[in-house]
């Protein structure tokens, strides 16, 4: 029997190269989907759905698999591995694309199996919504769906965005980019837009400034964890959507104060993955640490969650 927590996840499974002021570290694993299933992992079983190319050392995935995570839909292609370089300011806020090779991602398009498009629980990452649409018919007996985005889709498929947007349950995105879909400056009114367009659930992810919730016309607006040394912010949104849907799937019905502790255990699983280079603190976490963060966390805002 299926279980009832799982969930999917696709996007895409890289080798970064990250450089900040004070380093410069090469072939880091990466990725949307390490991120999510890495945060998500300490919650649930994740699936991830991607590709790489025979240039991905295999000890790079092997702690995957003491993780609660299956990599049965990770295909491997023959060329090379999806790269990414990036190259972060002092403040961390401003990052540049020094370097980006597609390679094998490039014709990403899966075709979904069993027991994968079966999963309840359903998470597409950032890819183009054209695919997320066409991955998305491939699942059965859906429950919950969220997805992601980023700019370049926002500006170069609008229509194709908004018209999946209708199938969503759950839509992630930043500041910058609900500011840019929505054509407004002010968060609230961008996450009223959003929502018309057709998902339940809006999380504008913010930052170092938190995130914003808005579910049935009710906003939670949550600060970020005090993290007093950031090393990489390199998929900390990824990481926060894991948690979010991760600690999501195991409710049997959705409610505002099962978003808002959500809401919090992404923000919870984001920072940690600013602690290290790439996703290495997840390797070395414990859920004994979340719960920890977590309550830590509620004492210092007084929320009532």
């Amino acid at each position: 029997m299926e279980r009832e927590k799982t969930i999917l996840v696709v996007g895409s499974v890289a080798l970064d190269t990250i450089e900040t002021p004070s380093e410069l570290r090469k072939d880091i694993l990466g990725g949307s989907a390490i991120y999510f299933s890495l945060a998500g992992s300490y919650f649930t079983l994740i699936r991830i759905v991607g590709v790489i190319g025979e240039d991905m050392p295999a000890h790079k995935l092997f702690p995957l698999r003491k993780k609660n995570i299956d990599l049965k839909g990770l295909e491997k292609r023959k060329g090379k591995t999806f790269r990414w370089w990036g190259k972060y300011e002092e403040d961390f806020n401003r990052r540049k694309t020094v370097k980006l090779e597609l390679n094998v991602f490039r014709d990403f398009s899966p075709y979904i199996v069993f027991p994968h498009n079966h999963t309840p629980y359903v998470f597409l990452a950032n890819i183009d919504p054209s695919l997320q649409r066409n991955i998305l018919i491939q699942i059965r007996n859906k429950k919950v769906v969220g997805s992601d985005t980023i700019d370049h889709w926002i500006m170069h498929k609008p229509g194709e965005l908004i018209s999946l947007l209708k199938e969503i349950d759950i839509f992630f995105l930043n500041a910058e980019e609900a500011k840019l879909f929505s054509q407004s400056s002010n968060l609230y009114r961008a996450a009223r837009w959003v929502a018309k367009k057709g998902p339940k659930v809006v999380v504008i992810k913010k930052g170092e400034d938190g995130a914003l919730m808005l579910y049935r016309q009710r906003f939670f607006s949550c600060p970020a964890f005090p993290v007093e040394k950031v090393v990489d912010p390199t998929g900390a949104g990824d990481a926060f959507a894991g948690g979010f849907m991760g600690y999501l799937s195991g409710f049997r019905r959705i409610d505002e104060r099962i978003l808002r502790g959500a809401t919090v255990y992404g923000i919870i699983m984001g920072s940690f993955a600013v602690e290290s280079f790439g996703p290495a603190r997840f390797f070395a976490l414990n859920l004994a640490e979340i719960k920890e963060r977590f309550f830590l966390f509620k004492r210092i805002f007084d929320l009532s969650i």
